[in-house]
């Protein structure tokens, strides 16, 4: 059972002119973005197994980035990493497993052989899945989404909504592109990809109910307004 709800204070996102936190100074940092999806699936992780005050959140505005973080803390200069026993570490996969196997707190993969089985099937389609979601950010045939993975996946156990019937380090690893993409999808093409799909509604609903997730959820708008000005609102 994951921690009791945990309301944090954010700290506000650093720009260019800020100054560098401590480095490796026995501090386990997370250098993230609020608005970054790949950031945002660490971001739950942490918060999901109760670790905001083991922790920190170091965030930056990746529009006017700070040079030091690329000189000094992660030259692949992305988002997320982690500060972690004189070390960074990046990638935000494997970063979930990396929090999940040196962190106290809920465990984010099952025991069951069959599910883990199922669960590492779903992890290696996922960078397959996301390179669809962008697909359809730019117009390129969001309906090639709607091929019901998804629906039939979650469809696999039947002891809970989830990916592997309860929570897990799956769940993570799509909830913030799907949260992304059904706001664009809705607002932009005006489509539901939950219409027809009761389990993939069900999920999302059931999501929205776990503590360590709904705090981190994004400001739809604003994520909207930010891909039309990328990627252009094709209607």
């Amino acid at each position: 059972m994951a921690p009791p709800a945990v309301v944090e204070n954010l700290p506000a996102p650093l720009n260019s002119s800020a100054e560098q936190p401590p480095l490796f100074d026995g501090t386990t940092r997370l250098y993230t973005s609020y608005a970054c999806p790949y950031a945002h699936r660490v971001w739950i992780t942490r918060n999901y197994k109760g670790l905001q005050d083991k922790i920190k959140l170091v965030p930056l505005n990746l529009q006017d980035r700070p040079a030091w973080y690329k000189e000094k803390v992660y030259p692949v200069n992305k988002v997320p990493a982690l500060e972690h026993n004189g070390k960074i570490i990046g990638e935000s996969l494997d970063l979930i497993k990396y929090v999940d196997s040196n962190f106290e707190g809920p465990p984010l993969f099952p025991d069951d052989p069959e599910k883990r089985k199922f669960g590492e099937e779903l992890w290696s389609y996922v960078d397959e899945f996301v390179s669809v979601v962008f697909n359809s950010f730019k117009g390129e045939g969001p309906k090639l989404l709607l091929s019901n993975h998804l629906e039939n996946a979650l469809g696999k156990f039947k002891d809970g909504p989830f990916f592997l019937g309860q929570f897990s380090g799956v769940d993570i690893a799509y909830i913030p592109f799907v949260e992304r993409l059904q706001s664009y999808l809705s607002e932009v093409w005006k489509y539901d990809i939950t219409a027809g799909r009761p389990k993939l509604a069900a999920w999302i609903e059931e999501m929205d109910k776990v503590d360590g997730y709904k705090q981190t959820k994004t400001d739809t708008k604003e994520f909207v307004e930010f891909c039309k000005a990328r990627f252009g609102a094709q209607q």
